[in-house]
This record gives structure tokens, sequence and C-alpha cells, in this order.
């Protein structure tokens, strides 16, 4: 059965599209199927795997607008079994198009279940908003993992995060779960980055992934290329982060 994860924070710089990116690289390489859905109209999942995003003929936002069928918009990627549902800047568009709908906050579900069983896993990049796609996103999606940078103000924002979410189960979603907390960009040489982890556990406990994303150089070159961190330097500290990471998300999924 296939799991939809919205990888969401409203906060900017976090990390979220590196993490649905290589994320989503790693779980393919251990054998997923798997879909990146770039709800971002700044389509940077879209260029991270070396796309043009000025050069799309279909995307995310033809789905939205005007019916098309996803199957005609998902692109192959260099990863064997991970594909993607591309984004650009016409998405910004889509929010204001899709005020006057009855059903406006579910159009992305009923995008997504017209492909959702042909993957095992599909990832929602969401934008750094709280605005209609990433309500949209929510709606759709089975759980939420939120990456949350080992920096000053990380835990700022945080509870409008969740109480988004919590509106959301109430009344759009009710099987809506949190995934987890993420954190990104540690570095073990910083006294503020242990101090954000401790602080992080302290106040979401279990949810913390034991996994954490490790400030690397790597990691920040591979979207120029166009490539995951796992295409572009396998060895590297950030593949091996995020290739655990999928492990462990793994792991959680089997154990439910």
């Amino acid at each position: 059965m296939s799991k939809i994860i919205a990888i969401a924070n409203q906060k900017g710089g976090v990390g979220k599209t590196t993490t649905t990116v290589n994320l989503a690289a790693s779980l393919a390489v251990l054998e997923q199927k798997v879909l990146i859905v770039d709800a971002d109209p700044q389509g940077n999942a879209t260029s991270g795997l070396g796309y043009d995003v000025r050069t799309l003929k279909a995307t995310i936002y033809e789905c939205i607008l005007n019916d098309l069928d996803p199957k005609e918009a998902i692109l192959k990627t260099e990863i064997e079994g991970l594909s993607l549902l591309p984004s650009n800047i016409d998405l910004v568009g889509a929010e204001v198009e899709m005020l006057n709908r009855e059903d406006r906050e579910k159009v992305l579900s009923r995008i997504l279940n017209k492909v959702k069983d042909e993957y095992d896993i599909l990832l929602i990049d969401c934008s750094p908003s709280l605005g209609l796609i990433t309500v949209n996103s929510m709606t759709a999606a089975d759980s939420v993992l939120i990456p949350v940078q080992c920096e000053y103000f990380a835990l700022e924002g945080l509870g409008k995060l969740l109480n988004t979410i919590k509106i959301i189960q109430k009344r759009l979603n009710t099987a809506l779960e949190i995934e987890g907390f993420v954190l990104t960009m540690f570095d073990a040489r910083l006294r503020l980055s242990n101090l954000v982890v401790g602080e992080v556990k302290k106040h979401f406990e279990k949810m913390v992934f034991e996994t954490m994303i490790q400030r690397n150089t790597k990691v920040a070159e591979a979207p120029s290329h166009g490539q995951p961190v796992i295409l572009y330097d396998a060895e590297c500290r950030g593949s091996v982060d995020y290739l655990n990471l999928a492990k462990e998300l793994l792991d959680k999924q089997k154990k439910k």
C-alpha cells in the first residue's frame, strides 16, 4: 500500500527541498518506487533533479487547473524507481484560481489518487507558506514530516505549523499523522546545534528521528549539478545521513 508524506515547514531555509529530493533518492536506491510531488512554485525539487523549469510542457499546475492526467506530466529521473511530478512559477497563480472552487482543499488529493497505487511512497515538497497549496498537500497526505534546522529560532513558527496540522486533522483529513521531526544542518562542533537538538527532543521526544542530517558541502553543491547527493557523491557524509534516514523511515513503517 502506498504512503503519501508531505514535507512541510512554513519557515524557509530549513532543508525541505533538500530533504525531499535526497530522502526520495535514498528510498529509490533502497528499491522503493517513489514519486516526488513538487508543490512549491519555486520548482527547486524539479531543478534539483536536472530539469529546466522554464522549458516544461506540463506540470502540476496543468493538473490542478486543466484536469491534465498527472501521468502525462510525470517525468523520469536518473535514478531507477524515482519519478517527479514537476512544478514551476505558474503554480503561484493556482492558489488564486482555486479559491472559487467548492472542494478547493481536495484538488491535489484527487490528482494523486490517480497515480498513488503505482508507487510505494509519494513525497510532497511543500512551499514555505501555509497557503492553499500546502493545505492541499496536507489534506492529500497520510503524514507530515517536519524538517527543523539546528539553528537559532529553530522552534519559531513550529507552533503555527502544528496548529495548522490540527485544523486539517479536525476538518479535512482526520487520518493525518505527524511522521516525525528531522533535524537538519547539524554541526556537532557548534554549541548552538547541540542546544537546539536538546530543545527539540525535549519538546517532541520520540517524534524526533534518530538520524540527523549534518552540514555537508556536497549536499549543498549537488542541486547545482541537477542531482541528488547520492549520485553526486555517494560516499559523502550527506549521502550516508539521507540513506540512514530512509532506512529509519522504512523501519518505522514496518513496525506500524
